[in-house]
């Protein structure tokens, strides 16, 4: 299993088109001048996973293959004292399958303490956790969609921290969807582990920007937060990830897909987990008719996948030019036409679609009859009010 995702990880980086601009973007956990002070003399804890790595050459710290330095070994190297090591969803090395429980473990390169927030327990951290150390670092690669689930760790670790006077330093990193703001915003009668602020699908925002924002309008407890900006970066910047962020998102184009291919999460239909192209197709056994077809197995990432073993016909994205691919933002036509193929009416949808969409009435307007078209109007005023409250909190131009 891990192989195979250390696969896809090469996968990843072999897919992504060169940054556009020649000044490259520096992301948080390079600026040390900026955080390194904040440390010295405290007792540290990191929630990161395998998304905080940075090429650091002459930082006198063991590369990885692709010449990357992890956040944890920089730490451990220049002598910081630190307590333990705070992992997300997929866990500290990003293989587990979505929300997967995760045990509790050891690092091996440096004998810190992982304590996993999906552990299957409160995925918040115990009070004798909290009360060893003083300073808590993150650093996660978001994608830039409300329902991936990092900034929710974060901001439980937030209000924990919150709770015990500790303080929060966020390294922050660019939203690869950059400036896109679209969807419904959250109504909170949906929140769950999916979802936890009133953002839309595409929020616009990076990590340090969400931990802001929650604060800033009470959605979070207030603590005392430092975000460690990037540089060189402004949310126009095209930033490809260089780590795939989570087993089923192995490509820059299934990252740009995913708005829009993750509500079919929510209905009967496959999104191509269990393939070598998830979140870059999706199709169902009864979807006669189309060219494509896949058949789900399991793999690192998706034990499980939905219709193991089945043949599924439906659409293939996976050639989808890179730059229409990372235009396409979030969009419901896809949605609404495998809903009208399938013919399955209510059947369609599965009990999270409300979760992932974040509100009511998408599902009533389709089942009804509705245009995507028709759909997108009905959010466009929230959208606006949105825009303006994310002007508030925004680092970056």
């Amino acid at each position: 299993m891990k192989q195979l995702f250390f696969s896809l990880l090469l996968l990843f980086a072999a897919s992504v088109p060169a940054p556009a601009s020649s000044q490259e973007v520096l992301v948080g956990m390079t600026d040390t001048a900026a955080y390194f002070p904040l440390l010295r003399g405290r007792r540290v804890a990191v929630l990161a996973n395998h998304t905080a790595v940075v090429a650091m050459p002459g930082c006198g710290v063991e590369a990885d293959a692709a010449g990357r330095v992890h956040l944890v070994d920089l730490l451990h190297a220049r002598g910081f004292d630190l307590r333990a090591i705070f992992s997300p969803e997929h866990g500290f090395r990003g293989t587990a399958d979505a929300g997967d429980a995760v045990r509790s473990s050891v690092d091996e390169r440096t004998g810190v303490a992982i304590r996993s927030l999906y552990d299957g327990n409160a995925q918040r951290p115990s009070d004798e956790a909290m009360r060893s150390f003083d300073v808590l670092l993150v650093d996660m690669q978001d994608v830039g969609l409300r329902f991936y689930t990092y900034y929710i760790s974060m901001l439980r670790m937030m209000e924990a921290c919150a709770d015990f006077g500790r303080e929060v330093v966020i390294l922050d990193r660019p939203n690869p969807h950059g400036d896109k703001v679209d969807g419904p915003l959250l109504d909170m009668r949906y929140r769950s582990g999916v979802g936890a602020l009133p953002l839309p699908v595409l929020h616009g925002l990076t990590m340090g920007e969400i931990a802001r924002m929650a604060v800033g309008e009470g959605w979070a407890k207030p603590c005392a937060l430092t975000v460690v900006a990037c540089r060189n970066y402004t949310h126009a910047t095209e930033y490809v990830l260089p780590v795939a962020p989570s087993p089923n998102l192995p490509t820059q184009r299934s990252v740009y897909l995913y708005p829009t291919l993750c509500l079919f999460e929510g209905t009967v239909l496959s999104v191509g987990r269990g393939t070598d192209r998830p979140f870059e197709c999706y199709g169902h056994p009864a979807l006669r008719g189309c060219d494509f077809s896949f058949t789900p197995r399991p793999t690192a990432g998706a034990r499980q996948p939905l219709f193991d073993g089945e043949r599924c016909y439906g659409y293939d994205l996976s050639a989808m030019p890179m730059d229409e691919a990372r235009a396409l933002g979030f969009r419901l036509d896809y949605l609404v036409d495998a809903y009208r193929r399938l013919g399955l009416g209510a059947g369609f949808f599965k009990p999270i679609f409300e979760k992932l969409v974040g509100v009511g009435y998408v599902r009533e307007m389709i089942l009804a009859g509705a245009s995507a078209e028709a759909i997108r109007a009905r959010w466009q005023a929230d959208l606006a009010s949105y825009r303006t409250l994310r002007a508030r909190y925004l680092l970056y131009e």
